[in-house]
């Protein structure tokens, strides 16, 4: 459940990079990069534990997909917060900088 869920995000990510591609300024291909990774190893860790259980792997409990679900969508989250950190520090816009400066506060 995790490989589906952060391999989800990196195809809506994806495909919101490549409409808006060449101009990146919002850094999305960072969050594609990142998703891609998680998924990645995900993949390698459904590999290993097939090797591991066999066919049993394709039939999990019920509260361990629910656990794997939550952990994918941990992933995920984490991934967005990443990508707002570097926003934030990369600031494409400006906007922090007018803001730090004063420029960005309107009067009146």
């Amino acid at each position: 459940m995790t490989l589906l869920v952060t391999v989800y995000a990196a195809i809506v990510c994806t495909v919101i990079w490549y409409k808006n591609a060449p101009d990146d300024k919002m850094r999305v291909g960072t969050l594609c990069w990142i998703y891609w990774g998680a998924s990645l190893m995900w993949f390698v860790d459904a590999v290993f534990a097939y090797v591991r259980t066999g066919a049993e792997y394709f039939s999990p409990a019920p509260a361990e997909m629910l656990n794997d679900l939550f952990l994918g969508l941990s992933a995920v989250a984490l991934g967005l917060v990443i990508w707002v950190v570097i926003l934030l520090i990369k600031d494409p816009r400006g906007v922090i900088k007018d803001m730090l400066t004063g420029r960005g506060v309107k009067k009146g």
